[in-house]
């Protein structure tokens, strides 16, 4: 089962126990749950229930992992040739780090796989 989500101008494809970026939330601590509700599609394994613009009723929820993480290092240069002008600066986004522990799709069809059927005997 997976869900595609909104967060901020990001999309993110996400399943329960996945881990996912998002945008630094400064209000959000280690341990506590975020409610993402703009799902856009959902799929259990049969049909897909796709969302215009987003299904109705529809959450994901996740525990907050790491409060503040940073990105990667993004180096910036600027240089104007035989001018003798260099310009550098870096930048570093921060990230809230997510676990997926809930999704929750009004009327959507979970259908599981034989093989997972055959592993829980």
């Amino acid at each position: 089962m997976f869900a595609v989500i909104e967060n901020g101008s990001r999309q993110h494809r996400v399943e329960k126990g996945s881990f996912l970026s998002v945008d630094f939330c400064s209000e959000t601590e280690a341990g506590h749950t975020i409610t993402f509700d703009r799902v856009l599609l959902a799929n259990g394994g049969g049909p897909s229930v796709i969302g215009a613009p987003t299904i109705d009723g529809a959450t994901v929820t996740g525990e907050v992992v790491i409060a503040e993480e940073k990105g990667p290092k993004l180096e910036i240069q600027k240089m104007r040739r035989r001018k003798n002008s260099k310009r550098h600066t870096g930048h570093r986004q921060k990230h809230t780090r997510v676990k997926i522990t809930e999704i929750s799709v009004p009327g959507l069809q979970v259908v599981e796989s034989e093989e997972a059927a055959e592993q829980e005997e």
